[in-house]
């Protein structure tokens, strides 16, 4: 269903087209099978999806090389890889909105914020348990809704951090609802972690962002 387009990521069509675009972005390991998954699974909904490669081409499996990965990661180049990202999705034919869905998931989806305050064109936001220590996105310049996505068990996204985050929002007077899940940890939606993964909550997560970006940018 997907294909490679070199200098961009992972772009997946559907058969029959919704209309809408959605930008998939990556977890800390990088563009590996399961970012793609997801995509293919919005495709399959009638979403184009596209899943930017923010490590150009390099990924790992070792939770070290990740989190060295992660805090390597060129914050203003990434930024402009999914301004770049955003522009190639919007070129697609079977995309009728002007704005695009943007999903992220842990680093994706503190990047995820950043580009809904960096892109005036993001319709639309799903911050899965975002984490990112060098991402302060100014909310002040936030030009879509939020819909955060976060484990009441999650050790790198404490409830603290999630209640920061949504008072972050509200102050700077964006719009954030946050839906909490109870006993379940950080990327309880990766079902290629079995020792995270919860099908029940992955999947009440998943129809919430399907609603949510085809509420937003019907």
């Amino acid at each position: 269903m997907g294909q490679e387009i070199p200098q961009i990521g992972y772009l997946a069509l559907p058969e029959t087209a919704n209309g809408i675009g959605v930008i998939v972005i990556q977890e800390w390991w990088g563009l590996v099978p399961h970012i793609k998954s997801v995509a293919d699974r919005f495709a399959a909904l009638g979403f184009v999806a596209l899943a930017p490669d923010l490590y150009h081409g390099e990924s790992t499996t070792s939770p070290d090389e990740a989190g060295r990965k992660l805090m390597e990661l060129n914050i203003e180049q990434a930024a402009k890889d999914l301004e770049t990202a955003i522009d190639y999705l919007l070129q697609q034919p079977d995309v009728k909105h002007s704005k695009v869905g943007v999903v992220g998931f842990c680093m994706g989806g503190q990047l995820a914020l950043l580009a809904g305050t960096t892109s005036d064109r993001v319709g639309a936001i799903v911050d899965f348990y975002g984490i990112h220590p060098n991402i302060h996105p100014d909310f002040s310049k936030l030009a879509a809704p939020i819909l955060g996505i976060f484990g009441e068990q999650d050790d790198f996204v404490p409830p603290t951090a999630v209640q920061q985050l949504e008072s972050a929002v509200r102050e700077a007077g964006g719009a954030i609802d946050i839906h909490t899940y109870p006993n379940v940890t950080h990327a309880f939606f990766n079902d290629s972690r079995p020792e995270v993964y919860n099908a029940e909550t992955a999947a009440d997560a998943w129809d919430r962002t399907l609603t949510f970006l085809q509420h937003q940018l019907r």
